[in-house]
């Protein structure tokens, strides 16, 4: 199997773990704060992942130096993830786990945005098709579930601001060692997300008991090992192409929503989900292929 085939496969996994967690993160909201929700389950994930980076066979190279290019590109990935957990986490308090997920799918249709902006591209005309599509769909998905609600806006920024970070990764994925990029990442992201419960929720920093389990759940499946297989699978696939394969989230999340939560999307709902499902895969036409590997990325894998 291509190395291109291997990335296709974790992020098809990365992208049906992710859909798992609406309905947790949906759940946890009942009782935990955004910031502290955050800060737990990156918490559990540092833990999780140091481990493995004390740990690497005889055989393997040795991890990457803790230097400042590797902190300044983890920390910049840190502020983009950051966000979009943010941003995702405040929307499932106040919409339905299925609407944000469809909601946060136009970040599909951004990225090609993204590089078109960042590149100084002219925007393709399957571009230009998908927007208005995109739209349609998240006002049909808008229409079924009654007026506009606060939390449709937090699912917006968070379609915006993890389009950021999909571009981000792929600019600088193949710079480091997977492991420890992701650690640095994900230790980032811990020490924002306690500075800010610390400021929002001082006094509610500890969940109660019924939380360890969903949190464990977040923190080691759907956040230190979704982290580490995104960024060993972007290695190998372009923003553009992983966009699409993400294409793919919404839909799980339904499935995932409906046995969880027992939330239903009705006839307009499903047409506008299928608006932004066609709008994503649209959007890719315009796809740039593929970056070769590095050599020190091929020296790895070998």
């Amino acid at each position: 199997m291509s190395a291109r085939a291997r990335g296709a496969l974790l992020l098809i996994l990365v992208t049906c773990l992710w859909g798992s967690t609406f309905a947790v993160v949906k759940t946890l909201g009942e009782s935990l704060s955004a910031p502290v929700l955050i800060a737990w389950r990156f918490s559990i994930a540092a833990l999780a992942l140091l481990p493995l980076l004390l740990w690497r066979p005889a055989r393997a190279a040795p991890p990457a130096g803790l230097g400042r290019p590797l902190w300044r590109d983890g920390l910049l990935l840190g502020a983009w993830l950051i966000a979009g957990y943010g941003t995702q986490t405040v929307a499932l308090q106040t919409t339905s786990a299925n609407r944000a997920a469809f909601f946060t799918a136009l970040s599909v249709v951004l990225v090609p945005l993204w590089l078109a902006v960042v590149q100084r591209r002219r925007l393709p005309l399957t571009l230009w098709a998908a927007l208005p599509l995109a739209v349609a769909g998240l006002a049909l998905l808008s229409w079924e579930g009654g007026a506009l609600v606060v939390g449709d806006a937090w699912a917006l920024a968070c379609a915006v601001t993890y389009a950021g970070f999909i571009v981000a990764l792929e600019g600088t994925a193949h710079r480091h060692a997977a492991l420890p990029f992701t650690a640095v990442q994900v230790l980032s992201v811990t020490g924002l997300a306690w500075l800010w419960a610390l400021l929002a929720s001082p006094g509610e920093l500890w969940p109660p008991a019924s939380a360890w389990g969903p949190l464990l759940y977040l923190g080691v499946a759907a956040t230190a090992v979704t982290t580490l297989l995104q960024t060993v699978g972007q290695r190998h696939v372009s923003a553009a192409e992983a966009s699409l394969i993400y294409a793919l989230e919404p839909v799980t999340a339904s499935a995932f929503s409906y046995v969880l939560l027992r939330e239903q999307i009705g006839a307009r709902g499903a047409l506008g989900g299928a608006f932004v499902v066609v709008a994503t895969v649209l959007s890719q036409r315009a796809a740039a292929s593929p970056h070769p590997e590095t050599p020190a990325v091929q020296a790895e894998n070998s």
